[in-house]
C-alpha cells in the first residue's frame, strides 16, 4: 500500500551546528536558516525532482538524492511500497560548510514520509530519531534539526536518544560562512583513536559547564566553549577556520568551530557582542566571510499538507 496518489505535503528544517566546542557528536544547535521543500505522491516508478538554491549544480535528480534516500528509508521501515515522487527542494543552507545540510536533508525526507502516511503510520519522535540516526551515522546534528533547541544526543541499548533543553534568550549565534568547503570524512579522519585522560576530563567538564551556559548563565560561554578531543586535530585542514577561531577567542568572543567545518560559529552572550564578533571578522582575515546573525530555532523541522494535496 502507498501513499495516497497527488497527497502533497511541505517540509521546513533548519540548519544546525554540532558540537559547540567540547560536547563532541553529542550537543546541537538548531538555527534560522531553513532548507524547504515539498513532496508529492505519484504512480509507482516515477521520479521527479526540481531543486533551486544552494547546491543546485551538483545535488543529483535520481533516487541517489539523499531525500529521496530517506523516504525510501522510512518507507522500507514500515513494510509499506514507496510511491513515485515529485520532489521540489529550495535550499538555503550552505553545503559542505559545518551547517548539518546533509543531516536536514536526511530529517526532510524521514518528515516527508510521515507526512506522506499520515492516518496509516504513527511515526513516533523515537521512530524519527533513529531512522534519521541509521541514515546520518550519529545523532548530534538530525536531533535538532527534528526537534529544535539545544539537544544533548547520546546512544544506549535501545538506540539514539536526545534530550531538547531551551536555551537562554541573552545567548545569540553567529555563523560566519567562508567560501571554501569542507568534507566531514576527512575532518573525522584526522582525529585519534584515543586521546590523553587529561584531555577526556578537560571536555566533560566544559560540557557540562556548556549545558549551564547555554540554559543559564551566558557569561560563562567563553571557559564553556573550550575543547582539546576535536578542533585542533582538525586544524590543518583548514587553517584560515583555526585562524579566525583563535584571533576571535584571543578578543573574548566563544567562537568554535561548527560541526565538522569549516564554518566558525561565535555563542555570543548579547547581540551587542555578535555584531562587535562580526565587525572585528571583517577587518582581520583576508578571506570573506559571510556573517549570519541567527536565532535559536525553537521548533525543528515540521511537515503539513501542502496547498492542493489531495
Amino acid at each position: 500500500m502507498t501513499a495516497a496518489l497527488g497527497r502533497r505535503v511541505a517540509v521546513r528544517v533548519p540548519a544546525t551546528s554540532a558540537n559547540l566546542g567540547p560536547g563532541f557528536d553529542t550537543l546541537g544547535l538548531a538555527l534560522s536558516v531553513y532548507d524547504e521543500l515539498t513532496v508529492e505522491a505519484l504512480e509507482p516508478g516515477r521520479l521527479e525532482i526540481e531543486v533551486s538554491g544552494e547546491g543546485t549544480a551538483d545535488v543529483p535528480r535520481d533516487a541517489s538524492h539523499l531525500v529521496v534516500r530517506a523516504i525510501a528509508h522510512a518507507y522500507a521501515s514500515v513494510g509499506r511500497e514507496m510511491p513515485g515522487l515529485r520532489l521540489v527542494a529550495h535550499n538555503v543552507i550552505p553545503h559542505g560548510r559545518g551547517m548539518g545540510s546533509s543531516g536536514a536533508a536526511v530529517v526532510a525526507g524521514i518528515l516527508a514520509a510521515q507526512g506522506l502516511l499520515e492516518g496509516e503510520v504513527d511515526f513516533s519522535d523515537v521512530d524519527l530519531l533513529r531512522l534519521a540516526t541509521e541514515m546520518e551515522g550519529h545523532p548530534d546534528n538530525v536531533a535538532p534539526g527534528l526537534f529544535g533547541g539545544l539537544t544533548i544526543a547520546w546512544m544506549d541499548a535501545e538506540g539514539p536518544q536526545h534530550k531538547q533543553l531551551i536555551v537562554h534568550r541573552g545567548v545569540s549565534p553567529l555563523v560566519l560562512v567562508p567560501s571554501f568547503t569542507m568534507s566531514t570524512a576527512v575532518a573525522r579522519s584526522l582525529q585519534p583513536l584515543q586521546v590523553p585522560r587529561e584531555d577526556a576530563v578537560f571536555n566533560v567538564s566544559r560540557s557540562a559547564l556548556l549545558i549551564a551556559a547555554m540554559t543559564q548563565s551566558p557569561e560563562l560561554l567563553m571557559a564553556a566553549t573550550e575543547d582539546k578531543l576535536h578542533q585542533s586535530y582538525r586544524a590543518q585542514a583548514m587553517p584560515e577556520t583555526d585562524r579566525l577561531v583563535r584571533t576571535l577567542r584571543a578578543e573574548g568572543y566563544a567562537a568554535v568551530v561548527s560541526g565538522a567545518g569549516p564554518s566558525v560559529l561565535v555563542l555570543a552572550d548579547g547581540p551587542g557582542q555578535r555584531v562587535a564578533a562580526a565587525d572585528l571578522t571583517a577587518t582581520v582575515v583576508d578571506t570573506p566571510w559571510q556573517a549570519l546573525m541567527l536565532a535559536v530555532d525553537v521548533k525543528g523541522g515540521t511537515v503539513k499538507p501542502a496547498e492542493g494535496s489531495a
